[in-house]
């Protein structure tokens, strides 16, 4: 990336990068449960799934980032599983991402890490307690061999270690550290970058793959940045957000004059002006170049808020490709694991999916 920019990355390897559907289904949470002010017709949010990242460096070293919803979810510890029986939400997941991996003839021995802290998910308890973490990223580690250690984000250990059932409250079980090392990302040091307003740390050691501190979300909220060619990157927002109108629009990228929503019968061949959504940001006392929501759950929302801002600068740009966890607006769109995804840009994926979201919408653009 230029320098010139703002969010500027220097110059480094490029990594294999795959997307892969880790077949988690959740379905029937309350929009204003992840996020506010309330959206006229959005009263529950879309079906949402979890992706897994796949990333390679050139030397062979193989990480993934998240794991989703394992099958075996209901076996999660009580702090988490209590409240998901609470709940009315419809939870699945066909199958384990060390299942997708290995009937695609990946050698889970030559896995070597799982970043494991992309966030606290749909959240299950009140914003500043320890069960507040990311069931719905959790997977079952268990699954891979004892050589594949986890990498978590800062104060990580100090909240939930040593897990379930030592710590009965602990959102994650010991099982799942079992035979394997743990590792805590620190942002603190020389070996610590600076990319725009976000910190950095050089995963592989190659400029391939960084992991970015993006606080707020939960305890140890961490991003992944990718170089997926030799100017272009992916950025896996982890629980950053829940939908693209936590993040879109900003300054830096505000609302296109012209959008194409596929589903639209409102609007000649579906493309709807702008203005349109100007109006809606309007009726809710919000300005035209800021997002249509902002969280409402999560450990530190105005930490959170700050972080979005942050990373906004990334997102705005046209050789990024943001991917949160739960981006629905992915399907069918991107190619999925086993098929690599570095090609993102030359097969115009970004233009497809940055203002997909706006679909959601629909329901107020009626009430204009």
């Amino acid at each position: 990336m230029a320098s010139s920019k703002r969010f500027a990355v220097p110059e480094g390897a490029v990594a294999q990068v795959r997307i892969i559907d880790s077949t988690t289904s959740i379905k029937n949470i309350e929009t204003e449960h992840l996020m506010g002010p309330a959206m006229p017709g959005m009263p529950v949010m879309p079906e949402i799934p979890t992706w897994s990242f796949l990333v390679e460096s050139g030397t062979g070293r193989k990480a993934l980032f998240d794991l989703g919803v394992p099958p075996s979810w209901r076996d999660f510890s009580p702090a988490v599983t209590d409240r998901l029986f609470e709940s009315k939400w419809e939870i699945s997941s066909e199958k384990h991402v060390a299942d997708i991996l290995r009937d695609e003839g990946v050698d889970l021995s030559s896995i070597n890490s799982i970043v494991w802290s992309p966030g606290s998910g749909m959240g299950t308890d009140t914003i500043d307690a320890p069960s507040h973490w990311h069931w719905d990223h959790l997977g079952d580690p268990s699954t891979f061999p004892g050589s594949t250690e986890l990498v978590v984000g800062p104060g990580f250990k100090d909240a939930f270690f040593p897990g379930y059932p030592a710590k009965k409250d602990s959102p994650v079980r010991e099982s799942d550290f079992a035979g394997r090392d743990v590792r805590e990302i620190s942002f603190e040091g020389k070996e610590v970058l600076q990319f725009g307003q976000l910190r950095a740390v050089d995963f592989f050691g190659d400029g391939s793959f960084y992991l970015v501190d993006t606080p707020g979300h939960a305890v140890g909220h961490l991003a992944g940045l990718a170089r997926t060619t030799r100017d272009t990157f992916m950025m896996m927002g982890g629980d950053l957000c829940h939908h693209g109108g936590e993040i879109r629009p900003s300054e830096l990228l505000p609302l296109p004059a012209e959008i194409h929503l596929s589903s639209s019968t409102n609007y000649h061949n579906g493309i709807c002006p702008g203005a349109a959504f100007e109006a809606i940001q309007k009726s809710r006392s919000r300005d035209s170049n800021e997002p249509f929501f902002e969280p409402t759950m999560g450990l530190d929302i105005p930490l959170a808020i700050r972080t979005i801002k942050k990373v906004q600068e990334a997102d705005a740009q046209d050789d990024v490709l943001f991917i949160y966890a739960h981006d629905s607006t992915i399907k069918g769109i991107v190619d999925l694991f086993p098929r690599p995804a570095n090609d993102w840009k030359a097969k115009g994926w970004r233009e497809k999916v940055y203002w997909k979201f706006l679909e959601d919408l629909e329901g107020a653009l009626k009430e204009q």
